[in-house]
């Protein structure tokens, strides 16, 4: 019998999936990945979302790396996890080390004209302020894929934050 062939994909990403730990939930595993340039594109921070949004914008750029040797059921995930805020774009990115260019998919914010889209978004800072709740909510977003019927993540996102907001205001 033939062997079966898993293809793999090439996933750029310049947000919370820069953090190893968040793959890592979602994944089960740190892909191996290398520092890349998105051209032609900018990272917006969004009103209410501690993650950000990448739209076309000429003359402009996002750094971020890429995830290399994804599998389809991975792909899956992502496509889950990034739920219908974003589309799978398939996108040219330029290698740091080497400047050469590979095809990736990015998830690109659907909504281009969305009003609540503004400035830079800064990982360093999300590091800081958001990284150890997002990784409790991508948790909980995996456990609810477990589940017949599980809330999209966009549902986990906002759920798992207002609960966070109101332990916060009862801490008080």
């Amino acid at each position: 019998m033939g062997e079966a062939v898993v293809a793999a994909h090439n996933v750029f990403v310049y947000g919370s999936l820069l953090a190893d730990d968040v793959v890592r939930v979602l994944l089960n595993r740190v892909p191996t990945s290398s520092a890349a340039l998105l051209n032609g594109f900018h990272r917006f921070s969004i009103k209410g979302r501690v993650y950000p949004a990448i739209l076309p914008v000429r003359n402009r750029h996002v750094s971020g790396r890429v995830l290399m040797g994804i599998t389809d059921p991975e792909l899956h995930i992502l496509d889950e996890f990034e739920d219908v805020e974003y589309q799978r774009t398939r996108v040219e990115v330029s290698l740091l080390e080497s400047s050469d260019k590979l095809q990736a998919h990015a998830y690109v914010w659907s909504n281009a004209s969305d009003p609540n889209l503004y400035g830079d978004w800064d990982f360093e800072e999300w590091k800081q302020v958001h990284k150890e709740s997002f990784i409790k909510m991508t948790m909980g977003f995996m456990e609810e894929q477990e589940l017949p019927e599980s809330k999209p993540r966009v549902a986990t996102y906002e759920s798992f934050y207002q609960q966070d907001a109101a332990e916060n205001r009862n801490e008080r």
